[in-house]
């Protein structure tokens, strides 16, 4: 209902094309202190290094320039450029295919069902005469790498490895309400603990809570929204604890950095796939 909230923070950051090392560059906000068990995948964009001259181009994509060829029926522009770059988009996704953990979506505990239309999942639990829906998108869910190889490390070693952890959204609804309390939620960069005494920190936080009516898929924004920046924390921990009682908490936000994770792989290489299939006029 309410995905849109979640991404608002992360629309601005665009994913980065960086001209050396990688194909793409994840997209923001990871906790850099964040290690969850989690599935994730190395960089494999290492083709680009392979194949680079050097001066922040592929060797894949350093043709001649030619006329182009209109022999296909489709009547498109190819190029010796665009063959080149197919080519390159084919070992690409054999190697990303290659290093992929998972072939299906990993389960997640806690009798949550999912339900994934493209980029965008939700999983459902019914407990108690309540309905928790947790929403989240997994564009831009990876966070840039911006560490530069060490002193005699080449910039194919000991590549870093890929991890989404997206925002998402947790709605609490109850049967005998016509509100749905919303919370907001996020990983952030450093592992946030708001006691002193706290053995375990949380690895995700509230960013901000506020009641929606129930089934409108519109967000309201003359409805009041609190804000957790400034908030007294004995009311924060009691809306953590408030998650927790619901199967929201620390596993289960591993567990969905590792379903995050293997969605957003599954759909980079489909988008390898039509991207190839598009240069070659398939």
């Amino acid at each position: 209902m309410l995905l849109a909230r979640a991404l608002r923070p992360a629309v601005a950051a665009l994913a980065l094309r960086p001209v050396q090392g990688q194909l793409r560059l994840a997209a923001p906000r990871l906790p850099a202190a964040l290690a969850p068990a989690a599935a994730a995948r190395p960089f494999t964009r290492s083709l680009w290094l392979l194949c680079g001259d050097g001066q922040g181009r592929s060797g894949l994509l350093r043709g001649s320039r030619t006329s182009p060829s209109l022999a296909c029926a489709c009547g498109g522009l190819h190029t010796e450029g665009d063959k080149s770059f197919a080519e390159f988009l084919t070992d690409e996704i054999k190697e990303e295919k290659k290093i992929q953990k998972n072939k299906t979506l990993p389960k997640m505990s806690g009798g949550w069902e999912l339900d994934v239309q493209g980029t965008e999942a939700k999983l459902v639990r019914k407990v108690a005469g309540e309905t928790v829906t947790i929403s989240f998108n997994i564009n831009n869910s990876i966070p840039p790498n911006f560490d530069e190889p060490q002193e005699g490390q080449k910039p194919n070693e000991q590549e870093p490895e890929l991890t989404s952890t997206p925002n998402f959204v947790v709605e609490v609804t109850k049967d005998d309400t016509k509100q749905t309390l919303v919370l907001d939620c996020h990983y952030p960069e450093d592992e946030v603990g708001h006691g002193e005494e706290e053995e375990e920190s949380d690895i995700f936080a509230i960013r901000e809570v506020s009641f929606q009516p129930t089934g409108d898929s519109e967000w309201r924004e003359n409805n009041y929204t609190l804000n957790t920046d400034s908030l007294d924390w004995a009311l924060y921990d009691h809306l953590m604890d408030f998650l927790a009682d619901r199967g929201v908490d620390n596993t289960f936000a591993d567990e969905l950095i590792e379903l995050s994770t293997a969605l957003e792989h599954q759909e980079y290489i489909r988008f390898l796939e039509g991207l190839k299939q598009f240069v070659k006029c398939q």
